[in-house]
């Protein structure tokens, strides 16, 4: 894991993270590499270090805890109110020097606020904010958006933030963050691309980048099982469901192993995972167990299954690797009076084959993820902001992107409160 090489431009970000204390956001267009700089920090720092994320799925898939869970905060909204902290609690949130939050476009402002007021309080520095901890936060708010809550949630944003964005936070009237953007596309290499992709993401789309987009989508989706990126989980289940039923052979059931408290049904796989011989495979995480010659398979590598015993064969481009089922660790961060510092420990554990049905794909799951080609299906519309900006760029080229249905000027919005934000705050050359 700690053996991935950094980009200059990432190498300097790592720098500025590890041998400053200034709270940093960094951010950076799909395919930046914004996951392997995290990576590459939680190996590398000599920061007593703690990772987290706004839900469940997303602090698996970096090894660290969600946010609600490291600061025993309620769920909901965090207000004025008092904040309980146990005596354990306080001594681990003191023996943080940085909080790492991935994913944070999906924070909202409130919980922003909260963590600061933790972090005050447990540490006794009622005065500094973050308590003196620093925050560095990863995320691309034109991609994933706050989920707003119930009627009173949203009237309490509306009468007390400027929005719901954790950049709206009260905090960063006080502290500053440094907004670092990455700026090297690791996965599409066509400029042209690039540039469209980049028009999309800014709402930007002339009449010339829509009518290029939908000429190359308008060409007939190949039935070779390019997987489709839908935005309805209805479409993906069908388009799933069909494609396995019409295989031969009857289906083989494997069933996920849980120990310890997972809590809730955040799973970072199917609890249930059914394959057919030929059933077209995604895989859920990187390659482990991988030999001397790099990785087998990453996060979002699809292939085709070609046998089924106690373990499953996939084959990947013509070759065939055997896949066993990995098992998700779910920590938890805690305090050891003995030692004086940090610890981490497994506090539940998922087994399953990193595998699920991929001839379609939520826009949504399909977050971080690489695909040389996909049908992109939006539906009747896009319903959020940033979504057709995520499907169009799991694509590594123009000449992969096929549409169920022409783009249209409502499928590209731009949160009003990204740009401003954006647009606004200063920037760091993340160069030096």
């Amino acid at each position: 894991m700690g053996r991935l090489t950094l980009s200059p431009e990432q190498q300097a970000v790592f720098e500025l993270i590890e041998n400053t204390r200034e709270h940093v956001f960094v951010t950076g267009r799909a395919g930046t590499g914004k996951s392997t700089l995290l990576n590459h920090l939680a190996w590398n720092t000599e920061k007593s270090l703690v990772i987290s994320a706004p839900t469940g799925v997303a602090a698996l898939n970096v090894g660290g805890q969600t946010i609600h869970s490291l600061f025993r905060l309620p769920i909901g909204v965090i207000a004025d109110h008092d904040i309980e902290q146990s005596a354990e609690l306080r001594k681990l949130l003191n023996s943080i020097d940085t909080l790492v939050i991935d994913e944070v476009s999906m924070v909202n402002a409130d919980l922003m606020d909260a963590i600061d007021r933790s972090l005050r309080q447990a540490r006794q520095r009622p005065k500094e904010p973050f308590g003196g901890a620093q925050i560095v936060l990863f995320g691309d708010p034109y991609q994933l958006a706050p989920v707003p809550g119930d009627p009173e949630e949203r009237a309490y944003f509306g009468d007390n933030y400027r929005s719901m964005w954790f950049f709206d936070a009260r905090i960063w009237l006080e502290a500053d963050l440094k907004i670092v953007e990455l700026v090297e596309i690791h996965r599409q290499h066509e400029s042209d691309f690039k540039y469209m992709l980049n028009a999309v993401r800014h709402g930007q789309v002339t009449k010339e980048i829509a009518d290029r987009l939908n000429e190359m989508g308008a060409r007939p989706a190949p039935s070779d099982g390019t997987i489709t990126l839908a935005s309805r989980n209805d479409a993906v289940n069908r388009i799933n469901a069909q494609a396995l039923e019409r295989l031969p052979g009857r289906a083989l059931t494997a069933k996920a192993e849980v120990s310890g408290d997972f809590g809730g049904r955040a799973y970072p796989a199917d609890e249930t995972l059914e394959l057919k011989v030929g059933a077209q495979v995604m895989f859920l995480r990187n390659d482990v167990g991988q030999g001397g010659d790099g990785p087998r398979w990453v996060n979002g590598t699809i292939g085709t299954v070609t046998r089924i015993d106690s373990n499953v064969y996939v084959d990947v481009d013509g070759e065939i690797h055997e896949v066993e089922p990995a098992i998700w660790e779910k920590f938890k961060y805690s305090y050891s009076p003995a030692t004086k510092k940090l610890t981490k420990d497994v506090v539940a554990e998922f087994t399953q084959f990193p595998l699920r049905l991929a001839w379609a794909v939520t826009i949504h799951k399909s977050q971080g993820k690489t695909y040389d080609s996909a049908i992109v299906d939006l539906g009747t519309r896009a319903f959020s902001p940033g979504q057709t900006y995520v499907a169009l760029s799991r694509i590594t080229s123009l000449d992969g992107l096929y549409l169920s249905r022409p783009l249209r000027p409502s499928d590209i919005m731009v949160d009003p409160d990204v740009e401003r934000f954006m647009r606004t705050r200063p920037r760091t050359p993340s160069l030096p």
